[in-house]
C-alpha cells in the first residue's frame, strides 16, 4: 500500500468499528492532509478494544514511516548542561526523541486524550505511538480497578515511538492558587517516574513539563520543583538512571530551564 491507501484502509476500518462517526467523517475533504487528520481524530476517539492484526500491520507501517520522516533525535547525543553532565535541556517534539523512556502527562483515566487532534502532549504521544498504547493502559487500569492518583507512575512499551518505553504519570490540577499538596504531588510525579525507570534498569528518561498545560501549574515553580527533585534523586548511588532530559516545547519553558540549569 502507498500512503494514501494506508490512510484510506485505516479510516474505513475504524469507521466500520464506529459507524456513529460516519456523518462527521463525510465532512472531511478528500485531500491527503484532511484524510490523515480524520485518521488521527478516529484514533483519538476509539475506545480500548481488540485490534485486528491487519490493522496493526498497516497502522505500524504508516506510523513508522512518519516517525522517520519527522526525524529521530538521539537523546544520548544531546549535549549536557555545563552544570551537570547528567542533565540535558532539549526543546522540541518529545515524540521524536529516542531515550529509554519518555514521560507522558496523563489524566486520571490513564487512557490518553479522547479529544480529536487536541494539542496536549498526551494526545501527541498516543497518536504517534499507535492504538496499542491505549490498550496497554486500559489493561493496567482494569487490573488496578480505580483511577490513577496524582504523583504515581506506570510503565508501558512505546510501540511506534522511537523511545523504548512510556512512563505515565498524573500531575496535580491547580485551582485558584498552588497548594502544598500540589507541590508535593508534582515532586512525587518526578520521583515516581525515576524510581520506576530505575526499577527496570533504564538509564535515560525524558520529562515533559508535567502539569503546566491543561493542569495550570505555574511554569516557573513547576520547573524549580522538577529540577530540584531530579537532582535529589540522582544523588542516590543505587539508581541506574544516568541521564535526564528536560524536554520543553514552548520558548517560555526553554528560558526558565536555561536559567535553572545554567548555560548549555
Amino acid at each position: 500500500m502507498d500512503r494514501r491507501e494506508q490512510v484510506q484502509y485505516l479510516n474505513q476500518t475504524l469507521l466500520a468499528e464506529m459507524p456513529q462517526y460516519r456523518e462527521q467523517a463525510e465532512a472531511f475533504p478528500v485531500d491527503a492532509f484532511s484524510q490523515r487528520r480524520l485518521l488521527r481524530s478516529l484514533m483519538n476517539v476509539r475506545p480500548p478494544m481488540p485490534l485486528a492484526p491487519k490493522f496493526l500491520e498497516v497502522q505500524d507501517a504508516l506510523l513508522s514511516a512518519e516517525r522517520e520522516e519527522k526525524g529521530v533525535v538521539n537523546g544520548d547525543a544531546l549535549p549536557p548542561t555545563a552544570g551537570d553532565p547528567r542533565l540535558v535541556l532539549w526543546q522540541g517534539d518529545i515524540t521524536r526523541l529516542r531515550a529509554d523512556a519518555i514521560v507522558d502527562a496523563d489524566n486520571s483515566a490513564l487512557l490518553g486524550c479522547f479529544a480529536p487532534c487536541h494539542g496536549c502532549i498526551d494526545n501527541a504521544i498516543h497518536s504517534a505511538a499507535g492504538l496499542q498504547l491505549r490498550d496497554a493502559c486500559a489493561e493496567i487500569m482494569r487490573a488496578q480497578g480505580h483511577p490513577e492518583p496524582a504523583g504515581r507512575a506506570k510503565l508501558t512499551r512505546a510501540y511506534n515511538l522511537p523511545a523504548r518505553y512510556v512512563l505515565h504519570t498524573v500531575g496535580p490540577i491547580v485551582g485558584r492558587w498552588v497548594t502544598w499538596k500540589d507541590r508535593r504531588e508534582l515532586a512525587a510525579c518526578y520521583r515516581s517516574c525515576l524510581a520506576l525507570a530505575a526499577e527496570h534498569g533504564l538509564r535515560s528518561v525524558a520529562f515533559c513539563c508535567i502539569s503546566t498545560g491543561e493542569f495550570h501549574f505555574p511554569n516557573q515553580e513547576a520547573a524549580e520543583i522538577a529540577v530540584r527533585t531530579v537532582r535529589e534523586f540522582l544523588e542516590q548511588q543505587t539508581t541506574s538512571v544516568e541521564r535526564v532530559i528536560f524536554n520543553v516545547f514552548k520558548d517560555l519553558d526553554a528560558a526558565i530551564y536555561r536559567r535553572l540549569l545554567g548555560p548549555d
